[in-house]
């Protein structure tokens, strides 16, 4: 039986919400915990379903997790070195993390080629380039990676991308080896600074994660320890975006608002009126007509990839044409299609859209092709007329963290149903 998400459209929202801890650093710093010696306690964890496919992984390598709401307690006390090759790995694409942190931890991993969301080509070829620098060999046979090493050996790795997720995997690996490692052109997102913070606490020695250069010194041993995993830059910056599109006057808490600086001056430039106070933003509701913009997805502390797809939904009520530009991953505009059966006019181009707007959205049955086309769909099922079904919702609920009943407090209009698929 498969959920589709309903919603009525039309109805204001007021009122507050809190958002939950990041789901892409969550990812990688329950993968991390691995490479302790004892317990780590981490809190702040969302509810999401990628979180109960990495507790799977977890299990199968014999570890102890306990998951209490928000808490999540990873004990690798008794944990084996046993092949990662279930379905379970190709339910998320963040399993490739343990590919750095059992490298580092056991100088050996066998794993499943990770599944996830199609936005185009991902490959991981920095990831290997740079498990292969630290002394790493890896042979590829049957959708499996084997990755072993005699020893990892400090390297200079210089990646061509500043590539998050080769940023975290080659760190994990660098902890445990011999001598220095230093990551040139190293991504510099917020949830790599907290992935470093936890190995830190851990007993790593890291330096310069935040800049372009990072140096890890390796260490021997890491111990457990306890952690608090920072805001959701991502399902901040989705909320600001439904505040905008469909709220009166809406207090989206806990937030750290320099993770968004590109997304809130994108929505002031559109019209959209704000006020940060604190760890809060509130979003009041819009009287004169939206302006368009021009997006272009960058690295950060550009605009984020993830942003662009629930942006696209309130560009398509701005007077005038907008156009968006991706350059992080090129296919990542199956939200597009499915707006344009509600209504919307977009125009697909290479790697980019242009929206012409305005367009009144109606209700009709879409499909969430993947976690951040749910989001857009979401949003666009709140101001739409009538009745919006989301299909194939495992993907909203793969990144969110309890979307619905956060948007019922605000007073949207959603239920939940089965289908037989």
């Amino acid at each position: 039986m498969a959920e589709v998400i309903a919603i009525d459209g039309g109805y204001k929202l007021n009122g507050t919400v809190r958002i939950s801890g990041a789901k892409n650093a969550t990812v990688a710093l329950i993968p991390a915990a691995v490479l302790s010696d004892g317990p780590v306690e981490i809190l702040g964890v969302p509810e999401i379903s990628d979180v109960a496919a990495l507790a799977t992984l977890l299990r199968e390598l014999k570890c102890d997790v306990e998951i209490d709401g928000e808490r999540i307690k990873v004990d690798p006390t008794h944990m084996e070195d046993i092949p990662l090759v279930s379905d379970a790995v190709n339910k998320l694409r963040a399993s490739y993390y343990f590919m750095g942190a059992l490298l580092g931890k056991y100088k050996r991993v066998k794993i499943k080629m990770p599944g996830g969301c199609y936005l185009g080509p991902r490959p991981i070829d920095l990831h290997l380039k740079g498990f292969e620098a630290l002394g790493a060999k890896i042979t590829y046979e049957d959708d499996t990676y084997l990755l072993e090493a005699e020893e990892l050996v400090g390297n200079s790795i210089y990646l061509d991308f500043a590539s998050v997720g080769a940023t975290i995997n080659i760190m994990l690996a660098a902890v445990h080896a011999q001598g220095k490692t230093v990551i040139e052109n190293a991504a510099k997102e917020p949830e790599i600074i907290d992935v470093a913070n936890l190995l830190t606490k851990m007993g790593a020695k890291i330096r310069g994660v935040g800049t372009d250069t990072i140096t890890i010194d390796g260490v021997d041993h890491l111990s457990g320890t306890f952690h608090e995993i920072i805001p959701d830059r991502i399902e901040a910056g989705t909320f600001l975006i439904i505040a905008a599109a469909a709220g009166e006057k809406v207090i989206v808490q806990n937030i750290i608002p320099q993770h968004l600086e590109a997304l809130i001056s994108k929505l002031k430039e559109m019209g959209i009126k704000m006020d940060v106070v604190g760890d809060s933003i509130v979003v009041y509701g819009r009287d004169d007509a939206l302006k368009p913009v021009n997006v272009k997805t960058q690295i950060y502390p550009g605009f984020a990839t993830d942003l662009q797809q629930p942006l696209t939904t309130l560009l398509t009520q701005a007077q005038g044409d907008s156009h968006v530009k991706e350059t992080i991953y090129i296919e990542r505009f199956k939200h597009c299609p499915q707006l344009n059966k509600m209504g919307a006019h977009i125009d697909l181009e290479e790697a980019a859209s242009v929206i012409h707007g305005p367009t009144p959205l109606h209700g009709t049955r879409v499909e969430a092709t993947d976690l951040r086309c749910g989001a857009a769909l979401v949003i666009a099922g709140l101001i739409a007329e009538g009745r919006t079904e989301i299909t194939n919702v495992y993907h909203i609920d793969r990144g969110y963290d309890n979307i619905d009943h956060k948007l019922i407090t605000l007073g949207a209009h959603i239920t939940r149903y089965h289908i037989d698929e």
